[in-house]
């Protein structure tokens, strides 16, 4: 293990990390039976991708970081022809 040091005006690092750092514990590394090295490096790479790309965040109107704002609906009719499909990821800890 080895301690990496953070910048000296960087005094939000880490309330930064620990807003990652808490989900990825309690969302995956709870869940996960982790076998090795490797494996717990594609378990992170898959929830990096979920968590930038797909994961709802509430700061931001439940969009993901990487995503743009979705179209508003106005129409009523458009509410009732909703396509929803879930996808499982990391053999169903993640969901989509």
């Amino acid at each position: 293990m080895e301690a990496v040091q953070t910048g000296v005006r960087m005094p939000r690092i880490n309330a930064l990390i620990e807003r990652w750092v808490r989900p990825c514990r309690t969302e995956l590394l709870d869940r996960a039976l982790i076998w090795n090295q490797a494996h717990l490096l594609h378990a992170l790479r898959e929830y990096e991708q979920f968590y930038d790309q797909r994961r709802p965040h509430r700061t931001l109107a439940s969009v993901a970081p990487l995503s743009p704002l979705p179209e508003p609906i106005t129409e009523p009719d458009r509410l009732t022809h909703l396509a929803v499909h879930r996808r499982d990821r990391l053999g169903g800890i993640l969901h989509e």
